[in-house]
């Protein structure tokens, strides 16, 4: 992950040009760096474990079948989380792998490109930063503080949130980076999280590092997120289960 970092993204950060620069759907882009990660991603999980198929973002934008993959045993890998920011010249962005089986992922791994913070999980082993064992801590401010990204979700639900839900937390801005915001849950700088869009490429180590680290990421109504059901809405992550609990139970009926 860091080589591919360091070849293939790091030296386009601020030195796209605008033809380097594609939209896939409205608000949402790629980049050549997307494409020259991925590929350098695949074909090195390919020769460290070539049984596995490697579900990876930009594949599966070009042919969906990919993801068919997602409910056995692969590798799912966003080359390039972020985008959005990386393109706009803008910080965080980074690379996430996970390894999943039945449904589940079962090891993660979240490379920050600018910083090199490395954050590793492996169901049952715990949670790690740059090699050292971590445990979730919340703010301990009053009240909590909330990431909450609203920009998948229909009117009537965003409003519902705005209403139901934003009062009772401090609310600060989404980093438009899952690589970076599931970090910010276990290291005291957010207390919850509400995800609309549940890709599998962006929750599945984060979800894994979480839970591990003593944190709480789950469907809201408290179901274990799984790999191959990407397409169903609504995830919740808080930086312990008390806040997780709470924020779930305001979530009810929304």
């Amino acid at each position: 992950m860091r080589r591919v970092s360091e070849e293939a993204i790091v030296p386009l950060y601020r030195a796209l040009a605008d033809d380097q620069i594609v939209a896939k759907a409205p608000g949402d882009v790629v980049t050549v760096a997307d494409h020259a990660a991925e590929a350098m991603l695949a074909e090195a999980l390919a020769a460290f474990e070539p049984a596995l198929p490697v579900v990876g973002e930009e594949a599966s934008h070009a042919d969906a079948s990919v993801q068919d993959a997602l409910s056995g045993e692969c590798w799912i890998v966003d080359p390039l989380d972020g985008t959005r920011n990386f393109a706009r010249g803008e910080p965080p962005f980074g690379i996430i792998i996970a390894r999943a089986e039945g449904g589940v992922a079962r090891s993660g791994w979240i490379y920050d490109c600018l910083s090199g913070r490395f954050c590793a999980a492996h169901e049952g082993g715990g949670a790690f930063v740059d090699g050292e064992r971590i445990a979730a801590k919340p703010t301990g401010e009053t009240p909590p503080v909330a990431a909450i990204s609203l920009i998948f979700m229909d009117e009537t639900r965003r409003e519902a949130v705005k209403r139901q839900i934003a009062p009772h937390y401090r609310l600060t801005d989404i980093p438009y980076c899952a690589a970076e915001q599931y970090p910010r849950l276990a290291l005291g700088v957010n207390d919850v999280s509400i995800f609309e869009r549940t890709l599998a490429w962006d929750h599945a180590a984060g979800v894994l590092w979480l839970n591990e680290a003593g944190g709480k990421a789950a469907r809201p109504d408290g179901s274990v997120y799984r790999v191959d059901e990407w397409q169903k809405p609504g995830l919740l992550g808080a930086a312990s289960p008390a806040l997780w609990d709470k924020l779930a139970e305001r979530m009810t009926g929304i």
